[in-house]
């Protein structure tokens, strides 16, 4: 039996520690196990029953000292104009603290009455007994600005950098925080908002100069609040780590595992093993080995590495730069599972039959030694015979069996169906100096496929294992498309000359006919995008509704614990349910797996609006220089206000307003997604081929303006001229018969 500390030891604890207070904490600082907490708890509820410990949403506190997040009320200034507050729930037996608010210059002002949030530290030897720092006004949010600064004679203006935005706000000459002008600056909301004249906004931060190619990315992260600076106390965390030993797990280091990523990858969280099984009973068969890095050996639930990384929910990827989750000597060391180095797993052995259908598997905590640090061009070149010196003595034993192995899977896969989007993915080339080098499409190889579908294998093994051992996880969730949006895709597919059957239950394999129907065709990308746009978007749940696009029931993400939050919590779920250690998921995560669930999401969407973003605005910045040019495309949207082209030789999205499309007026279809003519029955649809000119391209927004010169090789027809939108002159009454009866015809066509 451990030894229990004192009451006097556990309120020692309490004061030095205060971010660290709940049961949990005091247990694991006094190295408390098993049955000996129950002597704890018994402890800490006499504490509470003197009145010595407060006990507060599942955590201790001493009830005379302040916590050190609180809610303050701003009192008057004194005579010596020193601002204090009086906390709204002290609840100890002595005088109330004196509590000094010390505002910094970027803070939002403060007055008599306002209730704060703010983080405390206990000073001693002066007339107050702890200093505040302002985190928020309660009831208070104010609304972050980032733009371009003007000087002005008496303070300045930002102008914004979103696309669509046209709203400036107006900088008061003591809020500039002494920004040039031309700055990238972020701001927040000054005060109320008004009903006449510019919003008022004060500077917080000066950014640079939003010209400079590095600022591209820059721009995102501050304009969608993705974290990038790490704590101290996390990196201080990060940087006492030791490398795992190899204690109670599986030695696997003796099996011939690689790693296959991109050329330029910094860290490695994912290696493979295949050979044929030797299993008489499973002829044909394969066994696969994936070994995933042991990011819960570091990241342990409560700690200052795992509260940031559930706050960031996952990395972000730039084309400059990595947002990540947990810092690089976590990411790029201790869990990247280099070449010739000893690297803590948790792996998965899974048995295939030899149609690639997952007959068994296992999982264990383990110890592997990757062979090689391999990438996919290399890989994929040893396989079509031509291999690097590197690869030359891999491909018989190591090569060679994974691709048998991924053969074996591709049969599995076609009778399961998972939806077969083909939609090619850009890749931004910079220079050194940050500058747009060139934009291409990525390579497709096997050796991706291959990986993923051993990813894909590993995530589903992972979901099963849990639900069979009864623990709590995160899903991975895609619901099928809503009866709208399935309309919506029905009525593309029928303007561009396809179907898609009604009336029964959707399955994937529905999708993937009307995808192959225009295979080849010229509507081929029109239908992926329209099919990619019908979907839900894929979200992380505790409770299991399946995943729709690749046609599976059981589905947890496993494989990228390094990057994504969602996987941290399966192998902690993992860790628990095969009492693998005292790192596994903990009764907060438990707890909180609802809210981590939403919250994780949330980032996931986050991330993935600041990356489109940035690529938006580095295909402007590369197009810029070819204003005036002509280009070729093919319409991928239609709103009321005009048409989205999708250009060809980038995959860049640009806008061709309505006011610009001849000398007509255009009725918007919003169910048909066309735009027709009022003069000239002129129809504009979806996937129709177009050439444009580049009119504009300002690469702080990321805008594209278009011109439309052509449609299916025909010049853009010329209708009488409008006033106010609307037809005008004689013909007026006749042009609307017209485009009635054109819209009834292109009606009939589709049924």
């Amino acid at each position: 039996m451990a030894r229990i500390p004192s009451k006097t030891e556990i309120l020692d604890w309490i004061a030095d520690n205060p971010g660290l207070t709940a049961k949990r904490d005091i247990a694991k600082a006094f190295g408390i196990k098993g049955s000996d907490r129950i002597e704890l708890k018994r402890v800490l509820k006499e504490l509470e029953a003197e009145g010595t410990l407060e006990r507060k949403r599942k955590t201790y506190r001493d009830p005379d000292k302040l916590p050190p997040v609180t809610i303050l009320t701003i009192l008057p200034p004194d005579r010596n104009g020193d601002q204090f507050a009086r906390p709204m729930e002290w609840q100890g037996e002595g005088p109330e603290p004196r509590v000094l608010f010390s505002a910094r210059k970027a803070d939002a002002p403060v007055a008599e009455g306002d209730r704060i949030l703010a983080r405390v530290n206990e000073v001693r030897g002066e007339d107050y007994q702890y200093e505040a720092r302002l985190i928020r006004k309660i009831g208070a949010n104010p609304h972050k600005v980032i733009g371009i600064f003007r000087k002005a004679t008496e303070g300045g203006r930002i102008l914004p950098i979103d696309k669509g935005s046209e709203k400036e706000w107006l900088v008061a000459a003591d809020a500039t925080q002494g920004a040039k002008d031309g700055e990238l600056v972020e701001a927040e909301q000054a005060g109320p908002k008004g009903r006449m004249g510019l919003p008022k906004a004060r500077i917080i931060e000066r950014l640079g100069d939003p010209s400079a190619p590095r600022a591209v990315s820059l721009i995102a992260i501050h304009q969608h609040g993705i974290p990038d600076d790490f704590p101290d106390a996390v990196i201080e965390e990060a940087d006492r780590m030791k490398p795992a030993a190899l204690g109670d797990r599986e030695d696997l280091r003796h099996l011939p595992f690689v790693t296959i990523d991109p050329a330029d990858a910094r860290d490695h969280d994912d290696a493979c093993y295949a050979h044929a099984d030797e299993d008489p009973k499973n002829e044909g068969g394969h066994i696969v080995w994936v070994a995933i890095a042991d990011v819960a050996e570091y990241v342990t639930p409560g700690s200052a590495l795992d509260r940031e990384a559930r706050h960031r929910g996952n990395s972000t990827y730039f084309p400059d730069r990595v947002v990540p989750m947990l810092p690089d000597r976590l990411s790029g060391d201790l869990c990247s599972l280099h070449e010739g180095v000893a690297r803590a797993v948790l792996a998965v052995w899974m048995k295939l039959d030899a149609k690639g259908r997952k007959i068994s598997h296992r999982f264990t905590r383990a110890m592997i030694k990757s062979v090689a640090s391999l990438n996919y061009t290399e890989v994929q070149e040893a396989q079509d015979g031509d291999p690097n010196e590197r690869c030359a003595d891999l491909l018989p034993e190591v090569i060679a069996p994974l691709y048998a192995a991924y053969e074996a899977t591709k049969t599995a896969r076609a009778m399961r169906q998972p939806l077969g989007l083909d939609l090619p993915e850009r890749r931004i080339e910079l220079t050194e100096e940050g500058e747009v080098k060139s934009v291409a499409f990525k390579d497709r190889l096997d050796a991706h496929r291959l990986i993923e579908e051993f990813m894909i294998l590993a995530n589903v093994a992972a979901a099963e294992e849990l639900i069979r051992l009864r623990r709590p996880l995160l899903f991975r969730v895609h619901e099928e498309p809503s009866p709208d949006k399935l309309d919506a895709l029905r009525e593309v597919a029928v303007a561009s000359g396809f179907t898609l059957a009604k009336g029964q239950v959707l399955r994937t394999e529905h999708l993937n006919k009307l995808l192959a129907q225009a295979e080849g065709t010229d509507f081929d990308e029109l239908l992926n995008i329209s099919t990619l746009r019908s979907m839900t978007q894929a979200y992380y749940n505790a409770e299991n509704f399946g995943h729709f696009g690749l046609a599976l029931k059981n589905y947890a993400h496993f494989t990228s614990p390094i990057r994504r939050y969602s996987d941290l919590i399966v192998h902690r779920a993992l860790i628990l349910g095969h009492g693998w250690g005292e790192d596994g998921l903990s009764p907060q995560d438990i707890e909180m797996l609802e809210e981590t669930a939403k919250h994780i999401s949330d980032t996931e969407r986050r991330s993935m609006a600041a990356e489109r973003d940035t690529t938006d605005r580095y295909l402007a910045s590369y197009l810029s220089e070819r204003v005036g040019n002509e280009f070729t495309g093919r319409i991928s949207g239609i709103a009321r206000f005009g048409l989205f082209v999708k250009l060809d030789e980038t995959g860049a999205d640009g806008m061709i307003p309505i006011r610009t499309l001849g000398r007509e007026f255009f009725h918007y279809d919003q169910k048909s997604q066309t735009l027709m003519g009022a003069d000239t029955g002129t129809v504009i649809g979806m996937g129709q081929r177009v050439s444009v000119r580049l009119a504009e391209a300002v690469p702080v927004t990321g805008g594209l303006m278009l011109e439309l010169l052509e449609i299916e090789g025909a010049p853009m027809p010329a209708g009488a001229p409008s006033r106010r939108g609307k037809p005008i002159g004689r013909r007026a009454g006749a042009a609307r018969i017209k485009a009635g009866k054109t819209r009834r015809k292109v009606e009939r066509r589709r049924k």
